[in-house]
């Protein structure tokens, strides 16, 4: 980055320094040429003052004088009578030349061209004299040319000093410039006093801290509470097996102690099936492919799983509705409405009901789940879907939820972009949609 700016810096004056010379080059040639140029008609005055003093015999002393200046004398025809370099080219007709053709008409003409005897870029002027001849001078601009180059040795140097100052303050400029940067608290980014274009960049980095915090505590209430419920089963299968290892255990209790030991085995599988299938869902490593899925063909299904678990309880269980196709990954479908199914089942007070309606309406294909249970309170209805969370801690450890059922509920929601709705009064029962 510094390299960078010392380089943007450096560039931007050095574009700067040449467009100077050449805008300086510019006014300094047409300076010069706007001089020649006064110069030219001022003698042209001069000799045609001369002329009509001494006649045309001035023109042939002034030969010698005369190093830079061309002077050439022509008829209204266009003739030359004179010219101080005079050659076969200079002698042909000149009454085609602009500025010949301008004096006639108008008394004086001038043209700047390059001349083919010469070599060289001349400004011509011409007066036309009393006796209807034209008097012409004639001076190259070259010069002026060369005195514009000439300023670019002076500008060369001055452009190199200017180079290394610029230098010096650009590695001054970005070293102040960047210091702040490179002494940002990105703990608490906010804090820090920087420029305001930093701004979004560090309340970005202020956002990602606060989400790492919040991921960070999430894993470690996460992992402390999969070593709780991890350790309960396991400390009553631990417990049931010593004691009937130890032989304290009548004949006819150990089926009871068997069937303890085999409950909290079953319930401990279940709780890492849970926790593996919702690690899975949080690293987005679910690679099953998405395909057609009838949702009243699969609720019927898993109502039907859940029979035996309802008659147990004495909940009646039904599923009303139509065929409705979704495309989505079968397997997370399946585990969305089996929780939200077996919950209801779960939670229910003997005797009670539950009601699973399938179909299409106008806001997309949904799944409705109506129990007839213990409800959920208001204020803790928005805390049901974190993980390990239980209203009831004492009703779901009768009934062997893991607590993750719902937290399995919301990811595959998210995956399959479906809205979950709640409505819930503690006694009355609870109703859950599932909208895709």
């Amino acid at each position: 980055m510094r390299t960078r700016i010392q380089k943007s810096m450096i560039l931007v004056i050095f574009t700067t320094l040449l467009i100077s010379y050449a805008a300086m080059t510019a006014v300094v040639y047409r300076q010069t040429v706007d001089l020649l140029e006064d110069e030219t008609r001022q003698e042209a005055d001069y000799i045609r003052a001369a002329v009509k003093t001494a006649g045309t015999a001035y023109l042939e002393e002034m030969d010698a004088v005369r190093e830079n200046t061309r002077v050439t004398l022509i008829d209204d025809s266009g003739d030359v009578l004179y010219d101080s370099r005079e050659d076969d080219y200079t002698l042909k007709n000149h009454k085609n030349r602009p500025e010949v053709k301008e004096a006639l008409s108008n008394g004086s003409g001038q043209d700047i061209r390059r001349s083919d005897t010469l070599g060289k870029e001349m400004f011509y002027y011409a007066l036309r004299l009393p006796d209807g001849t034209v008097l012409r001078v004639s001076k190259t601009i070259d010069n002026a040319f060369y005195m514009a180059v000439q300023v670019l040795p002076i500008m060369g140097g001055l452009a190199a000093v200017m180079l290394f100052v610029a230098w010096m303050l650009s590695k001054w400029q970005v070293s102040r410039l960047i210091r702040p940067v490179n002494e940002l608290n990105l703990e608490h980014p906010l804090e820090n006093e920087v420029y305001e274009e930093l701004r979004p960049l560090l309340e970005s980095i202020d956002r990602q801290n606060k989400e790492k915090d919040a991921v960070a505590n999430m894993r470690k209430e996460f992992s402390a509470n999969v070593s709780h419920e991890l350790k309960t089963p396991l400390t009553s299968i631990s417990g049931y097996a010593e004691i009937m290892k130890n032989g304290l255990v009548k004949p006819e209790d150990i089926v009871v102690f068997s069937e303890r030991i085999y409950n909290e085995a079953s319930r401990l599988i279940t709780l890492v099936e849970d926790i593996i299938k919702l690690s899975r869902l949080d690293e987005g490593k679910v690679e099953m492919e998405k395909e057609e899925v009838d949702l009243y063909e699969l609720t019927r299904e898993i109502c039907s799983r859940l029979s035996p678990q309802a008659s147990s309880r004495n909940v009646h269980i039904e599923v009303t509705g139509e065929p409705v196709v979704y495309r989505g990954i079968r397997q997370i479908l399946d585990e969305m409405i089996y929780n939200i199914c077996e919950n209801a089942v779960k939670y229910n007070r003997r005797g009670g009901s539950v009601s699973v309606w399938v179909g299409s309406t106008l806001k997309g294909r949904k799944v409705i789940v109506t129990d007839t249970g213990i409800g959920i309170p208001k204020e803790e209805q928005e805390r049901i879907f974190e993980r390990f969370y239980r209203v009831d801690k004492s009703h779901s450890k009768e009934s062997g939820g893991t607590g993750l059922g719902l937290s399995i509920v919301k990811h595959g929601a998210m995956i399959h972009g479906a809205d979950i709705r709640v409505e819930s009064e503690p006694g009355k029962g609870t109703k859950m949609e599932l909208t895709f």
